[in-house]
């Protein structure tokens, strides 16, 4: 008698080994029918698993089963262990559609990443909508120097606009890490615009996106003997820390001496 299971998986390869254990069976034992092939998405976003349909010979006898199911019916079911349930986060009452909004999108975003996280929404300082995310797995949130926070962002500030008649500047952070890089960019800068003055000469940092070039310009706006710019084409573009010659630039590098 041929019997059939079907099984799904982040990949086929996952579907299978999910249904061979359930199974107990060997791969040679089995055939495999791939129904949907598995798609990751972006960010998770719109990924589907894979499905697969496994078949294979049994010897067990249908008139030998019906009353193996019998006998198991008359015996009282054993009622399976409550699992405790999951607190939902906490919601404000009273919440601005605006929020309610992102905080809709983020759930969303978030679940289909595998990623649980508590959503702290609060009105920015200066204008604007600030977004912290904190729990575990933050680390793949920020991704490489804040790439996927980046991602996070932008999706959001998109999702939340497309339709909206006015405009919402939402900044999302985890963890606090906007803050901690901008410290890390502050000192970079600083060290920079110190190598420049000793060297009389332009220094040029990493490529940075928008906004970490904000940073480093703001940081060296008022910084005595140096000026910066901007330079290359994304996602090279960098800051260029350029020396300026003058009385003020030598009083400057007094300074920088002293300090050293």
């Amino acid at each position: 008698m041929i019997k059939y299971l079907e099984k799904t998986g982040k990949t086929e390869d996952e579907a299978v080994a999910a249904a061979l254990s359930e199974l107990g069976l060997e791969r040679d034992d089995v055939s495999v029918e791939i129904i949907e092939r598995a798609k990751s998405g972006f960010l998770g976003i719109g990924a589907i698993p894979a499905r697969v349909r496994i078949s294979w010979e049994s010897d067990e006898d249908e008139a030998e089963a019906e009353p193996a199911a019998a006998v198991k019916a008359e015996a009282p079911a054993a009622e399976p262990a409550a699992e405790p349930a999951k607190a939902p986060a906490a919601v404000p009452v009273d919440e601005p559609a605006e929020y309610a909004a992102i905080r809709s999108f983020l759930s969303g975003l978030l679940e289909r990443m595998g990623v649980d996280a508590v959503i702290t929404i609060t009105e920015r300082e200066g204008g604007g909508i600030l977004v912290d995310l904190s729990g575990p797995g933050m680390g793949a949130v920020i991704g490489r120097r804040g790439e996927t926070l980046d991602a996070i962002q932008h999706l959001t500030n998109y999702a939340v606009n497309h339709d909206s008649d006015k405009h919402l500047r939402i900044s999302v952070d985890a963890e606090n890490y906007r803050a901690k890089r901008e410290e890390s960019l502050v000192r970079l800068a600083e060290k920079m615009a110190e190598k420049t003055i000793k060297y009389k000469r332009s220094m040029a940092l990493e490529p940075m996106n928008s906004y970490e070039r904000h940073v480093i310009h703001a940081a060296l706006q008022n910084y005595e003997g140096v000026t910066t710019a901007s330079s290359g084409t994304e996602p090279n573009r960098r800051v260029v820390v350029s020396y300026v010659r003058g009385e003020e630039a030598k009083s400057h590098k007094s300074q920088t001496r002293e300090w050293a």
